[in-house]
């Protein structure tokens, strides 16, 4: 039988930078957090109660960390949805999102599929086995294009943009398994939105403008500058994608507003998402509170935005691996209503995700200068050789 916080255990597949900031979320509810990971001493490791080591789709490892639970979920969608899905079955351990909803979610080209047929809009799209197959999709979807690998892509990997024919050949190789092209969305700005699922209920919190470079994100700006309309119908388009979801949590949402004010949908998270980072400062309930609250079965969190809230996102800058260490800390910690989050990694090379900053609005300061400071605070922080 599954108890309600205080004294609840929820055990997460995945120890790694967002289980450490579910972990710091959940203890003041009274949850303690089991988590798994391949790494020893993985980031979340010295705030979760317990850590266990075993691969992320390893099924003794997932049974282990079921069987110290009351409930079950994941950070990373690496996760074995098949040995979830047993396993919770076998040990009485709700899981949440539902593995279905995982399986889904691991391969983009099943996602869009689900997405479509849900009438939420997306850019065309077709998957392709082949360089002959891909040449024929682009022959519909012109060029430039964007060509991703199905399974495993995060943070710019396994996407290939494919700017002409000649570029067809090398792309399809890049990709090393299958694949699925989409139309190039002449975007004026990328957005994301924080969805959540509860017992019953579901939310969003406001809408997010992502800036990303090289494919990965670097600055969010809590809300979104675009007007109140395309926010509105990004928020409509993330409440259909959560009625296609199965399970509670917190799904992170991807989106683009193209230069008409259209509204797409780029790709989905069913977990805690870098765009919503900001949100453990700017709102009165974080993501990772939120996630907590939704898969354990408590109420959900207010999603209100205490002010405008910018957050940068703390890069690796060195090339080789080396001993991680940052200088620059004390000075960014001097800066007024700056928040600065470590994520414990042991190492560091170029483009990790090391930490970020976080800094929340006062007055009348416009979100274009929080966001030109927040960089300034952000460029400020290096790593030594």
């Amino acid at each position: 039988m599954t108890r309600s916080a205080p004294g609840t255990t929820l055990g997460v597949v995945g120890g790694g930078q967002l289980g450490r900031m579910l972990a710091e979320a959940a203890a003041p509810l009274g949850i303690d957090l089991v988590v798994s990971d391949p790494t020893p001493d993985a980031p979340a490791s010295p705030v979760a109660r317990e850590q266990v080591v075993g691969d992320f789709d390893d099924p003794e490892t997932i049974r282990a960390v079921a069987e110290r639970s009351d409930y079950l979920t994941f950070e990373i969608e690496l996760a074995d949805p098949d040995a979830m899905e047993r396993i919770a079955a076998e040990t009485d351990t709700p899981v949440h999102p539902h593995p279905e909803t995982l399986r889904t979610i691991q391969d983009k080209f099943v996602q869009k599929e689900r997405l479509s047929e849900a009438g939420v809009p997306v850019p065309a799209y077709r998957a392709v086995d082949s360089v002959a197959d891909l040449r024929e999709a682009l022959d519909d979807l012109g060029y430039p294009a964007m060509l991703k690998a199905r399974e495993g892509g995060y943070d710019g990997r396994g996407n290939v943009p494919v700017e002409s024919p000649d570029d067809v050949d090398a792309a399809f190789d890049a990709i090393e398994g299958p694949a699925m092209v989409e139309e190039f969305v002449d975007y004026a700005r990328e957005l994301a939105v924080i969805g959540c699922v509860g017992d019953g209920e579901r939310d969003t919190f406001p809408v997010t403008e992502t800036i990303h470079r090289e494919e990965i994100l670097r600055e969010s700006v809590a809300p979104a500058r675009t007007d109140e309309g395309v926010r509105e119908r990004a928020r409509e388009v993330a409440l259909d994608v959560l009625d296609a979801m199965d399970g509670r949590g917190v799904y992170g949402i991807e989106l683009f507003e193209t230069t008409g004010g259209e509204i797409l949908l780029n790709e989905i998270a069913p977990r805690p998402h870098n765009s919503g980072h900001w949100t453990i400062e700017g709102c009165h309930t974080s993501q990772f509170e939120q996630h907590a609250r939704a898969v354990t079965g408590l109420p959900l969190g207010t999603t209100e935005l205490r002010d405008p809230t910018v957050s940068a996102n703390v890069l690796g800058d060195v090339e080789d691996r080396q001993p991680a260490s940052v200088d620059g800390a004390a000075d960014a910690l001097a800066t007024e209503r700056l928040a600065l989050h470590w994520y414990g990694k042991r190492e560091v090379y170029r483009l990790r995700k090391m930490g970020h900053v976080t800094l929340v609005g006062a007055g009348d300061e416009s979100r274009d200068d929080l966001l030109a400071r927040v960089r300034g605070v952000r460029d400020g922080l290096t790593f030594g050789d």
